[in-house]
């Protein structure tokens, strides 16, 4: 693997600083994830519990806006991140999360807050142990990372079929493949993550070291936002 053919062409001392740097980055990848939970979370429990504001962007035309607006942003994100700084970054970053939060603000409305809670918890027990096999498995997830990104691709397009027939066993299977697929991407996340600092941390590029790691939450975070969203359709009650 790339990051074991890296480590072997430095020295040891500077093997141990590698060692530590990662496990700093990776302190705050998943620093800036959990902020950004917070924020989704926040926004979406605000607006969701608040009935007049959910019948003003839910019950009119502006629900499309904010339905589409996170997936405008994250296409915008990765075409600018390169422009971006640091600080700016992290800000766009937390941006999306709150119009992620906006435009999921409705399952308050659908669910019993104990089923969104439970749930919440089943995510976040379950990407835990995903992160942390693909932090620290040795098998080389590249190839499964392929796999599951253009089951993605299919995902979204059945997804987008499913609006106009509403086939409730389409549904049902769009939720299992959906929970399986980013199960599987949180590990990967986690190694590419981890691989791509390895790769480039002999180089010393701070500025490009911490748009890494913004990009790197917002990956972990989607995977996580997703998982919870199609578990929620298994274990959701709903009012």
């Amino acid at each position: 693997m790339a990051q074991f053919d890296t480590i072997r062409t430095v020295g040891a001392a500077q093997q141990a600083q590698i060692d530590a740097g990662l496990r700093a980055h990776m302190n705050k990848v998943y620093g800036l994830m959990s902020v950004a939970m917070l924020v989704t979370a926040g926004v979406a429990w605000a607006v969701g519990t608040n009935e007049a504001m959910l019948s003003v962007i839910f019950g009119s035309p502006l629900k499309w806006v904010v339905m589409f607006a996170p997936l405008v942003m994250v296409f915008a994100f990765g075409a600018l991140i390169n422009r971006l700084s640091v600080a700016a970054a992290q800000l766009f970053f937390y941006v999306y999360a709150a119009a992620v939060g906006l435009s999921l603000s409705f399952i308050f409305a659908v669910y019993t807050g104990t089923s969104i809670a439970q749930t919440f918890l089943v995510t976040a027990i379950a990407f835990a142990g995903l992160s942390l096999y693909g932090y620290t498995t040795k098998k080389d997830l590249s190839a499964m990372g392929s796999f599951l990104i253009m089951g993605l691709i299919g995902l979204v397009v059945a997804s987008i079929v499913n609006i106009f027939l509403a086939s409730s066993a389409l549904a049902f299977a769009i939720s299992v493949i959906g929970v399986l697929i980013f199960a599987g991407l949180t590990a990967w996340d986690t190694q590419s993550i981890k691989n791509t600092y390895i790769e480039h941390a002999v180089h010393g590029d701070q500025e490009w070291l911490g748009k890494a790691a913004v990009m790197g939450a917002l990956n972990l975070y989607l995977d996580f936002i997703n998982m919870f969203m199609f578990l929620l359709q298994f274990l959701g009650n709903r009012e």
